[in-house]
């Protein structure tokens, strides 16, 4: 059997961080960019204290742009210089933790002519390998976005970390998020330097014609090589939003050449699934996270920022639309919420994520059946539960219940389970426990990669047999849950027979045929029962079902 090779990480945790993400690219100046990186450290990766020092464009050396976490500290270094030559040698030093560098406080790196702006702070030798010790230090250079939004331009600066919360070196998802942070950041300050020129050059705009042609040079070099997408698109009239120019990074980015944008504005360009979300953006600093289509049909994920442009003596107006390429960083959230959410060896959703749906479905009130017959003949339309999902009592597979009831208060749906000791065809959440059987003596005889093999092929034949909209899940070990909606009770038997038929079929693993069986134990939801409650009567039933099997069918099953 595998072994869990990353922590559980929370969903919780991975939305904190794209929200901070995300505030990064709506601070109004560089100076609040720079901030939000740094509080963000404090509230989204849980370090005690963050400090930014920032190139400086013209003498290149790194100044302490913003600090966060302890007061003190941040007096004593905040606008602090550190020369371009000690910075290199400090993230030549170290370990290298991906593009991460973290030098241990036994490696004596002060050096006499480091003038790297810190603060000291010192403390008993760690009581375990990992434990983080006070003179520690953990660095993130952030780079300016390369090609194709690779972290391979220029240094822009570094972010230095202290004290995580936990009081350990951070593990390998720890790791990985205060990389991407950094690359992330990278981004947000590259943009609000980008935007800074740019605003400047627009109110020299406004000014007198001689600026007028000077700083419309200036715009036409920001925007034509800039390193992410460009555009200029009517405002107003008939043709709102239509797109005017665009800059050969967006032209790129889509496979569109700039004659063929012309014909397009960015509402042509839209996933269907986004037009509300671009219809809410505000065309004066509105920001949007959506997919535009590319010429071959495939569609990207990117961050839409606009700015209105007013021509000279307040004539006619523009917008101006940023487009950020965030499909990396979209496809990194995707794998960690799913890597949080479903087992790795099976691709199952794992133990919390099968206790979430069941949850969802479950109030804390017990349903009543027979308090409503007909919700659709009632009130003259669907019901919705606390999610918004539709419900037509009809009891069908993604549909309410059997005999469900309504509550006026919430607008919940109960979940009512089929009454013991009558079959009267009532239909319920059906919860099959499945524990298989003779599954540790192949683990014992043939190794763990038989017995994984064994594993994954019941998991994809367990999935295989359900229906759609039904959830197999993987509780642990080799204990499987399915939950099954709108079964009655005859339904729920017939599953679990032909489950079973198909688990106990040879499976093949590491070159030979191998057989399991399976027992399962049938449990109904309803509200009023939490989910482990559900789980706990589902596992219970299974054991009586196993317990009643000769021992030699169950291994011969």
């Amino acid at each position: 059997m595998e072994t869990e090779s990353e922590p559980y990480v929370r969903l919780a945790s991975l939305r904190q961080l794209h929200q901070v993400m995300a505030e990064m690219n709506t601070a109004r100046s560089l100076a609040d960019t720079l901030q939000t990186v740094a509080d963000g450290v404090i509230t989204a990766l849980n370090y005690e204290m963050a400090c930014i020092n920032l190139v400086r464009p013209a003498e290149g050396d790194l100044v302490v742009a913003a600090f966060s976490g302890n007061s003190a500290a941040e007096a004593l270094i905040t606008g602090r210089v550190g020369s371009r030559e000690s910075w290199e040698r400090r993230l030549n030093m170290g370990e290298k933790w991906g593009d991460l560098v973290f030098i241990p406080h036994t490696e004596g790196w002060v050096l006499d002519d480091d003038d790297v702006p810190q603060w000291y702070t010192d403390g008993p030798a760690p009581r375990f390998e990992d434990e983080w010790h006070p003179s520690d230090r953990l660095f993130a250079p952030m780079y300016t976005p390369g090609i194709s939004g690779s972290s391979c331009g220029e240094l822009l600066g570094v972010i230095s970390v202290d004290r995580p919360r936990n009081g350990r070196h951070p593990g390998a998802w720890g790791r990985e998020a205060l990389q991407m942070y950094a690359f992330q950041a990278a981004i947000a300050i590259s943009n609000a330097r980008l935007r800074a020129n740019m605003q400047r050059a627009l109110v020299r705009l406004e000014r007198e014609q001689q600026a007028l042609r000077a700083s419309e040079e200036s715009f036409r070099q920001a925007f034509e090589y800039a390193p992410s997408g460009m555009a200029i698109a009517e405002m107003g009239g008939d043709q709102h939003g239509r797109i005017l120019r665009s800059n050969d990074a967006l032209c790129r980015l889509l496979g569109r050449p700039a004659s063929a944008m012309r014909r397009y504005s960015f509402s042509d360009l839209v996933h269907p699934e986004d037009i509300g979300t671009l219809l809410r953006t505000s065309a004066e600093g509105g920001r949007a996270e959506l997919r535009l289509g590319r010429r071959d049909g495939t569609y990207v994920w990117v961050s839409l920022r606009n700015s209105v442009v007013a021509d000279a003596a307040d004539g006619p107006r523009f917008l101006l639309t940023h487009v950020e390429d965030i499909e990396e960083r979209k496809r990194r959230e995707l794998q960690l919420a799913h890597r949080a959410s479903h087992d790795s060896l099976t691709g199952l959703p794992n133990s919390a994520e099968l206790r979430s749906r069941l949850s969802s479905r479950l109030c804390r009130r017990a349903g009543h059946a027979g308090e409503l017959e007909s919700l659709d003949a009632a009130y003259g339309h669907p019901a919705y539960d606390a999610n918004g999902h539709g419900f037509d009592f009809a009891g069908a597979a993604g549909g309410a219940i059997g005999s469900a009831s309504y509550d006026g208060y919430d607008h919940h749906v109960h979940t009512v389970a089929p009454e013991e000791g009558r079959d009267d065809g009532a239909k319920g959440l059906a919860v099959l426990f499945c524990d298989l059987d003779g599954f540790k003596s192949i683990n014992d005889r043939f190794g763990h990669n038989a017995g994984d093999a064994v594993l994954i092929e019941v998991a994809r034949r367990l999935t295989r047999g359900v229906r759609d909209g039904d959830t197999v899940a993987r509780l642990g070990g080799d204990e499987f849950v399915i939950l099954a909606d709108g079964l009655g009770k005859a339904d729920a038997q017939d599953l679990a027979v032909r489950l079973r038929n198909e688990i106990i079929q040879p499976i093949r693993a590491e070159g030979r045929a191998v057989r399991v069986g399976a027992s399962f134990g049938i449990g109904w939801a309803h509200c009023g029962m939490t989910a482990d409650e559900v789980l706990k009567s589902a596992d219970e039933r299974m054991y009586v079902e196993k317990r009643s099997r000769p021992k030699a069918h169950r291994r011969a099953g």
